[in-house]
């Protein structure tokens, strides 16, 4: 009895010390399982195009890629935001590659139309293309864009799909190269069917749906683009990069959002960590001509019997394609 009442007298007198040790115990562990990408392959010569690159998952794809001696080409929403990473990228790659900043707002075709005509009229080759912005839960917003599309919908799915093929030809002169989209775990919830794209049906769910939703449009354009493009040299692949601590959730209440960090810093990665398995498909030797997939901590992953639903991605594809008014002479030549 006396030795019971020592042991909790010390649990109690120690509590704090020891949920400390226990905590870092925990982050250590969890960092230890992690996925690193481990290529030290150089991209000198080769052009990297990184969406949304001005933070978090984006901004570390772009400091290693430009490290690596890669043309970088960060295509931004905010230019001032976009200015202040591009100085960042530049430092980091101590004069080891050219970095260029673009304006790109994926809520807005124009704007994904611009951007792509620029890439287009000055850039003679790209060999990547990493469709890593989106907006994450809180930021979605619910309203109708000036195309008429839902304004979670769009910036996710229709401005990276419309992106991607506009760049498309581009990217198969270039080949051998390789296209990444940044989905998440979360595709696993989503259900969509070509209707759930209009947004006069679109405008009724809540951000969780929308984002869940528009993740696993990205698996499923990421695959259906994978077979198109077989036999090009052209590969495509999509990934969840876990559950990662951004800037993705500055929209989280201000009294509760530096409790919840704590939180966030011990059980999620950091944005260097979530990274990682973008750069992976992006350099890596593992994954050369390996197309069609999706990864998770720089391994091949199971993805939701959804998104492996060839006739369901063939079926938002077509409706994509209608939805964001894809012109004759905005088709790539597949095959």
């Amino acid at each position: 009895m006396g030795c019971c009442c020592a042991l909790l007298w010390f649990l109690l007198d120690h509590w704090l010390a020891l949920s400390v040790g226990a905590a870092v115990a925990f982050k250590m562990w969890y960092k230890s399982s992690v996925g690193m990408c481990d290529s030290s392959r150089r991209l000198d010569g080769l052009t990297a195009l990184i969406t949304g690159a001005n933070a978090g998952i984006g901004l570390e794809t772009a400091k290693d890629l430009a490290r690596r001696g890669a043309r970088v080409l960060m295509a931004c929403r905010d230019p001032q935001r976009g200015q202040k990473a591009l100085e960042v990228v530049r430092a980091a790659a101590r004069g080891d590659a050219t970095v260029e900043l673009l304006s790109l707002d994926l809520a807005s075709l124009d704007s994904v139309r611009a951007c792509a005509a620029k890439v287009l009229a000055s850039e003679p080759r790209l060999d990547i293309l990493i469709n890593n912005a989106g907006a994450g839960l809180g930021g979605l917003g619910s309203d109708q864009t000036a195309d008429g599309l839902h304004r979670g919908l769009q910036s996710n799915h229709f401005g990276p799909f419309l992106f991607t093929l506009l760049l498309v030809d581009l990217l198969k002169k270039s080949a051998p190269a390789r296209i990444v989209f940044v989905s998440s775990g979360a595709h696993e919830m989503g259900k969509l069917t070509p209707e759930r794209l209009e947004y006069s049906t679109a405008k009724d769910f809540g951000d969780m749906q929308i984002y869940s939703m528009t993740k696993l449009g990205n698996v499923l354009v990421s695959n259906e683009l994978a077979r198109r493009l077989k036999g090009t040299g052209v590969t495509v692949n999509s990934l969840h990069p876990g559950v990662v601590l951004t800037d993705i959730y500055r929209f989280i209440p201000g009294w509760i959002r530096e409790p919840v960090k704590v939180l966030l810093l011990l059980f999620f990665k950091n944005a260097e960590e979530g990274a990682q398995t973008t750069i992976h498909l992006a350099v890596s030797e593992e994954v050369e001509g390996v197309t069609g997939r999706y990864f998770s901590d720089c391994k091949e992953a199971r993805m939701s019997e959804a998104a492996s639903n060839v006739g369901l991605a063939r079926t938002i594809w077509e409706k994509s394609e209608q939805l964001v008014k894809l012109r004759d002479n905005e088709r790539p030549s597949f095959g």
